[in-house]
């Protein structure tokens, strides 16, 4: 299921990114602790980050990867511009979704299975404003959120990563985005760290 080397050069073929969407569930944490250190200093593109928390404890994640990354660190806020170089996270109890002018929108509608921020919202609106220009990573999670945004940024030209779900935490968000959207690169996390860095390749 993972891919070969010589895949990932053609699923990059071609691309520059500017931004950068990762969305994950249950394993989530542990999963970005060693996914987002492999960002080089330089990094140029906008990385989103979403997880599925809790609606009542307010999210520790900026705080907690601001320690660890080289890059600066930011909950997302709603109507601040999406800033290359930058690494954001959703935060606890809005969904999250950036406008097409390149901002971040914070609402409160009702959560999407089951979630409050969703990935799925997330990414739709990110394929909206980046097209061809945004990569999707979806990681480790306990449902299918993710699936249908994932679907629509590969509709829009975009590039798709998602976890080999035989070594995820907890399998079915992966194994969902694969039955729906059939993601450019299946890759295991080991490789996706290494593939990170390559993702401001310009064409």
């Amino acid at each position: 299921m993972s891919a070969t080397h010589d895949t990932v050069e053609a699923a990059l073929a071609g691309r520059s990114i500017e931004a950068i969407v990762i969305g994950a569930s249950a394993g989530g944490v542990d999963a970005l602790v060693d996914l987002l250190p492999a960002l080089p200093p330089d990094f140029k593109p906008a990385t989103v980050c979403i997880l599925h928390l809790p609606a009542d404890r307010e999210s520790r994640l900026a705080e907690l990867f601001g320690a660890r990354l080289s890059l600066p660190v930011r909950e997302a806020v709603d109507k601040a511009p999406v800033e290359g170089g930058t690494v954001y996270f959703a935060g606890s109890g809005y969904h999250l979704s950036i406008e097409h002018d390149r901002v971040f929108s914070i609402s409160c509608e009702p959560p999407v299975h089951y979630a409050r921020p969703a990935i799925d919202l997330l990414m739709e609106s990110a394929a909206d404003a980046y097209g061809a220009a945004l990569a999707g990573i979806l990681l480790t999670g306990a449902n299918i959120d993710g699936a249908d945004g994932m679907q629509s940024i590969r509709q829009r030209g975009g590039l798709t990563v998602v976890q080999d779900p035989r070594e995820a935490q907890a399998p079915a968000m992966p194994a969902g985005a694969i039955r729906t959207c059939a993601p450019h690169l299946i890759l295991p996390l080991a490789a996706i760290r290494t593939l990170l860095p390559q993702l401001e390749t310009s064409p």
